[in-house]
């Protein structure tokens, strides 16, 4: 159980850490992730929404006990990598190593959670 914790909390800390680091990159370097998204084909007017939605779902994954509220951070957090990964595969810029990252973290931390509260 303790190697369970270990694993889980170091998942999900090396998580956030990118989530963070991802949510700050949307609001202090704006204009460059304006044009990554307008690259991708993606409205401008998602960055904001996005950041929001991402610190919304790592507090939720952290103090929330509720396991719906839970599973929805989880699951927002999955399809965000997983659309990540493809629109940097489908420009061909060869950034989609974060987003690949974000999930095997992801998927970790979901699976060491389940083992901890089963």
């Amino acid at each position: 159980m303790k190697t369970t914790k270990i694993v889980f909390y170091a998942s999900t800390g090396l998580f956030t850490l990118l989530m963070l680091f991802s949510t700050s990159m949307y609001i202090f370097n704006h204009e460059e992730i304006i044009k990554a998204f307008t690259s991708f084909g993606y409205p401008a007017y998602l960055i904001y929404p996005l950041a929001t939605a991402k610190v919304l779902g790592l507090i939720a994954i952290w103090f929330f006990q509720k396991k719906n509220i839970v599973e929805w951070a989880y699951a927002g957090f999955f399809f965000n990598a997983l659309l990540a990964f493809f629109a940097h595969y489908m420009i061909g810029d060869g950034e989609q190593m974060g987003a690949v990252m974000a999930m095997v973290l992801l998927m970790t931390s979901y699976f060491f959670s389940k083992k901890i509260n089963a």
